[in-house]
């Protein structure tokens, strides 16, 4: 049985708000007012809310039209995924003044181990402190962290003091901070499984805790040792610099329905033409080719299928493409078409550690 590792020092960056903030950044006359960064409010998905929004309701997955419903009030701001990548390389040029090992979660969070860091500071709440100051100082927004021995722990504990807050669970607190934690808090455990648990009994660290490896492989199938582990502190996953990349995707959400496979097919060549472009751009090929289709009650279907060999070229996926689209009839309009490569040619780089005992 594995043990938690006390000596370990996990730090979790997540800016706050992060699309939004950068767009009340940008544009003074966004600042105090609920905004969404997403597509037209009739037929886009919002990809972030200011807290403002947020006050209301508003969330980043909802439509754009649930959205305005709650908040009528709401400004809907085009999203510039290449002014939120900008941001996010000089927030990490901050990171790796402090650690070369940072693995990115996306633009807007990240993984540090600092156990032996750059500054040669044993605190990582007071790296933490500083690595947050800079980000406000050099860049002008906000970020939250949450520090702990490892990154399970780090990443709900970067979600507690939010906005512009921070939170370290030390080596003696992590099994008291996780036992009183609601389930739903506990990362990793979506609605679907939440209510499982509630089902069960199961509302809070201590009652899952408290439940034995048997019954939680019974209930949860493989995923039961993960909660089994993580409720004990027990989570030693490596902070890994290079992450590797398990699928590329690209997809559309149409102004207006698509009712005919003859339109669907121009609209797939657009998203294999983007696909073909980002594979090419970062060397990569897959041999697994998964369709996505959401229909216009919002119902979602996927239809894959794995080749002999890997592809990155558009005409070889659209081959593969159309033949999933004819696979069998829709069985309504279609809002929203992807396509995505899986089954990569990536290969796993690992890091070796070595860590020393520090006080936390």
């Amino acid at each position: 049985m594995p043990e938690m590792n006390p000596n370990r020092k996990i730090i979790h960056i997540d800016m706050d708000a992060f699309f939004a903030s950068v767009e009340q950044m940008d544009n003074p006359a966004l600042r105090g007012k609920p905004i969404a960064v997403g597509g037209a409010e009739n037929r886009g998905v919002v990809a972030a809310a200011s807290y403002e929004a947020r006050k209301f309701g508003v969330r980043s997955a909802i439509s754009g039209f649930l959205a305005k419903k709650n908040c009528p009030d709401l400004i809907f701001v085009r999203p510039r995924f290449d002014r939120y990548k900008e941001i996010s390389n000089k927030i990490r040029t901050i990171f790796h003044e402090y650690t070369d090992l940072v693995e990115p979660l996306s633009l807007d969070e990240a993984y540090l181990d600092v156990t032996i860091n750059k500054k040669g500071n044993p605190s990582a709440t007071l790296l933490a402190q500083e690595i947050r100051s800079r980000i406000l100082n050099e860049v002008g927004l906000t970020a939250s962290a949450g520090i702990s021995v490892n990154k399970f722990v780090a990443k709900i504990a970067s979600d507690y003091n939010k906005p512009n807050g921070q939170k370290t669970v030390t080596p003696d607190e992590v099994i008291p901070f996780l036992e009183v934690l609601p389930i739903r808090k506990f990362y990793g455990v979506g609605k679907v499984t939440t209510e499982k648990m509630y089902q069960l009994g199961i509302f809070t660290g201590l009652e899952l805790k408290n439940q034995s490896l048997e019954f939680l492989e019974k209930h949860f199938g493989k995923s039961g040792s993960f909660y089994y582990n993580v409720v004990r502190g027990i989570h030693n996953s490596e902070v890994k610099p290079n992450r590797i990349t398990k699928s590329v995707a690209a997809e559309h959400t149409f102004d207006i329905n698509l009712s005919s496979e003859i339109f669907m097919l121009e609209q797939l060549e657009n998203i294999a033409n983007s696909l073909e472009k980002r594979l090419k751009k970062h060397r990569i090929a897959g041999k697994t080719v998964t369709l996505k289709i959401k229909y216009s009650d919002f119902t979602q279907q996927t239809r894959s299928k794995t080749l002999p060999y890997f592809i990155s070229d558009k005409g070889l996926i659209m081959e593969t493409v159309k033949e999933l689209l004819f696979q069998e009839r829709m069985k309504d309009s279609v809002r929203l078409l992807g396509i995505s490569l899986n089954n990569l040619n990536t290969e796993e780089k690992k890091t070796v550690v070595v860590q020393l005992k520090f006080a936390f």
